[in-house]
């Protein structure tokens, strides 16, 4: 009985941790008018979900440091892209094969996450407008400096118990199979940020979910794919729909909050209690940061007076076919695995 209530009182914490995270972000976020405002939301229900400690200060100054040097590299593409375009596009596929395949041998998931959202949001951003690819290196930069403070606030009111054991890492793959599914990902990746080169300023949310989808697609099989990615993204979207209407009833920065904590709680909380066999932690995770993009990305047509309604159906429909394609090719490139292996 004492078990079973120590279980509850951690997984109670650690939802709390990920909920008041990621609720404190994007208020933080809008109110400093961050010029990518989802991106810390974004970061910190990653962190917060995935770590079950709190990164020390070393730890978080080295990984700024890290992470601002290889999201900058994706300028130094800029060039290659605008006048050599199929050899920077080559290169930008094997720096993304790179990225997932240090991640699956072992390598820090942290990193390998930022470097392939740097590698791809600021190469498409600098090769529209340089100053713009700086814009999203700063965004990215302070995003992360602010996910972590925030992380780190949340851990000391809610910390883990010293006798807790930590989240298990993900077992190190063999060279050939991290080198598939690699390319798997990989392959995920770049058509969407291909087609948000046309015009990077729009069609970055785009960019941004199909990272989430490429590293998704490293931890899921052609057996449950329909369900965590095509499933995930329905949800993220039904979520952010009710959210909306939900801060339509008194519209301030306090309702986001409030809101965006519920939302979370209800999630993190509900679906774990339901069944963690069918509502995976990756299902609930990429739902969440469905949600957080696409409601972001809302607010911020509705600040700018455009029409929000429209806007989202567009850019709904095109997260489903970025996901279907990913299903797509997720479970044609397993079949001809097990063939080849058969």
């Amino acid at each position: 009985m004492a078990t079973t209530t120590n279980r509850l009182a951690l997984s109670s914490r650690r939802t709390l941790r990920v909920a008041l995270g990621t609720a404190l972000c994007v208020a933080l976020s809008f109110a400093l008018d961050l010029p990518i405002p989802v991106i810390a939301p974004a970061f910190a229900l990653f962190l917060l979900a995935t770590q079950s400690r709190p990164l020390s200060f070393k730890a978080g100054i080295a990984l700024a440091l890290v992470v601002a040097a290889t999201t900058g590299s994706g300028l130094l593409l800029v060039p290659l892209l605008r006048y050599y375009a199929l050899g920077g596009v080559a290169i930008v596929a094997l720096l993304l094969f790179v990225a997932f395949r240090y991640g699956l041998r072992g390598g820090n998931n942290l990193v390998a996450t930022f470097f392939v959202a740097g590698v791809t949001m600021v190469s498409a951003a600098g090769t529209a407008d340089f100053q713009f690819g700086t814009t999203v290196v700063g965004a990215l930069v302070k995003g992360l400096l602010l996910a972590l403070l925030v992380t780190g606030l949340v851990h000391l009111l809610f910390p883990e118990p010293a006798r807790a054991r930590p989240q298990p890492a993900a077992a190190p793959l063999s060279a050939p199979q991290a080198a598939r599914i690699a390319v798997r990902a990989a392959l995920v990746v770049m058509p969407a940020w291909l087609f948000a080169m046309s015009d990077p300023a729009t069609y970055m949310p785009i960019i941004m979910k199909s990272v989430s989808l490429g590293r998704q697609s490293c931890t899921v099989t052609a057996r449950n794919a329909a369900r965590e990615l095509v499933g995930s993204t329905l949800f993220g979207g039904l979520l952010a729909i009710a959210l909306w209407f939900a801060l339509r009833l008194f519209v301030h920065l306090w309702m986001f909050f409030l809101w965006t904590l519920l939302f979370v709680l209800l999630v993190e909380g509900t679906l774990n209690g339901i069944g963690r066999a069918w509502y995976s932690a990756s299902f609930r995770l990429n739902s969440l940061v469905t949600m957080i993009i696409l409601l972001g990305q809302s607010v911020q047509d509705s600040a700018a007076g455009k029409d929000v309604y429209s806007a989202f159906a567009v850019r709904m429909g095109l997260f489903l076919a970025v996901t279907i394609y990913a299903w797509l090719m997720l479970t044609l490139l397993d079949r001809r695995g097990v063939a080849e292996n058969g």
